[in-house]
């Protein structure tokens, strides 16, 4: 007769100093007890009485309990996606959780974001999740940034941080944040929605990739809506959070197989999961062999905040062509990488990386047309979105940028 086992189904207090694992074999009981001086003693007590169903999981035990404790996480956003993360690690027993948020509490957030109340409208989101953490675990050290994160401080604070989860809303944030783990050596637990549909991965784990592997470029600028415009399911943030948790979880304790190199994709209306599996990026300028991104950039260039779109203007590779072709005042510049010049280029442009176009601006002529162009003309567009906002008037975009220029040559 086969003999059926089952997992630790509890962890009972015994008298004097031993805990009692009980274990079901068929219809037998066998008992096992463990001195507390066998269990790492730096849990109290009390958090080995609050952990115990964490415990008697052999794939966590005493010491991925111990490792929860020590840990440190960031929570960048305390939204729709950082509330579940945040209270789910809380909850867990990470030692200490930091919240980074600008943000007000407002009416319309509290059908999502579940870590706020009514109560708390108005009040700074990092101060309010902060009160929810506590009232949930009360042994958990909570620090606070109330300020956006940006090229200034997100070194500063990420370092101080085992491990980032990314629950934004924007893409500028996101590539900062994936730059920052990067330059720091952070992992970065990531996760977006949008609608009915969610993304969940882990970026920035030794030899594995990066946020830029996958997405080298952001989407045009305007073309993504915000979930303000496009809208968002109530419980789509609480999926796609605790997944991000739990991912962070088994970072930490050491068990299961992370999302490295894997973007999970959940469907809420289809109730469907699939992956998409993607390399690390030997080319990628942030995590590649040979990285050219060795600072933080200017954000709002790369990525445009989708001001101006409907003024830009646009120039195709025949256009241009006819354009130098009859000899007149104009100025080319090319907002690729050095390395990318290797792949064409186009007689007498001005090079100027697009992060170093703040500093270098004034090389920029004012007086003349000036064509700006990129590899296929998305970073070039963002580029001349920011001249315009620094009161360029003359700048035009070459469409399909330097791919363009080469399929007519």
């Amino acid at each position: 007769m086969n003999q059926k086992f089952t997992n630790p189904v509890a962890l009972y207090p015994n008298t004097g100093n031993d805990f009692i694992k009980i274990h079901t074999v068929s219809a037998k009981v066998i008992i096992f007890t463990a001195k507390l001086s066998e269990i790492n003693m730096s849990l109290t007590k009390q958090e080995l009485e609050r952990y115990k169903r964490h415990i008697v999981l052999p794939e966590i035990g005493a010491e991925g309990q111990t490792k929860l404790k020590q840990a440190s996480v960031l929570m960048v956003g305390t939204g729709g996606l950082g509330s579940p993360i945040a209270m789910y690690l809380a909850a867990s027993g990470v030692g200490h959780i930091g919240l980074i948020d600008f943000d007000v509490v407002d009416v319309s957030n509290l059908q999502r974001q579940i870590i706020h109340k009514t109560s708390h409208v108005g009040e700074a989101k990092t101060w309010s999740a902060s009160e929810a953490l506590k009232e949930i675990n009360p042994h958990v050290k909570v620090s606070l940034f109330n300020c956006a994160l940006n090229k200034e401080n997100a070194l500063d604070i990420i370092k101080q941080f085992d491990i980032v989860t990314d629950g934004t809303d924007n893409f500028a944030t996101r590539y900062l944040v994936n730059d920052a783990c990067v330059l720091s050596g952070k992992i970065n637990v990531f996760g977006s929605i949008r609608q009915f549909e969610g993304q969940v991965s882990v970026f920035g784990t030794k030899d594995g990739p990066c946020y830029r592997c996958l997405f080298p470029e952001p989407p045009e600028a305007g073309s993504v809506p915000s979930c303000a415009d496009a809208g968002v399911m109530g419980v789509l943030p609480g999926v796609i959070g605790t997944l991000q948790a739990t991912e962070v979880i088994k970072l930490i304790t050491g068990i299961g197989q992370a999302l490295t190199g894997r973007l999970l994709n959940y469907d809420a209306l289809a109730m469907s999961f699939n992956e998409i599996k993607f390399m690390k990026d030997p080319d990628c300028p942030c995590c590649g062999e040979h990285p050219t991104l060795t600072e933080l950039i200017d954000y709002e260039i790369f990525c445009g905040d989708g001001k101006d779109v409907e003024q830009k203007d646009e120039i195709s590779a025949d256009e241009l062509k006819q354009l130098i072709g009859e000899g007149g005042p104009l100025q080319l510049i090319d907002v690729r990488e050095p390395e990318e010049l290797l792949e064409g280029q186009i007689a007498g442009a001005l090079n100027i990386p697009m992060q170093q176009v703040p500093d270098r601006k004034h090389e920029i002529a004012r007086n003349m047309p000036v064509v700006v162009f990129c590899h296929l003309g998305m970073r070039s567009m963002h580029v001349i979105q920011y001249l315009k906002r620094e009161g360029y008037k003359n700048l035009i975009n070459l469409s399909g940028g330097i791919d363009a220029w080469d399929a007519i040559h």
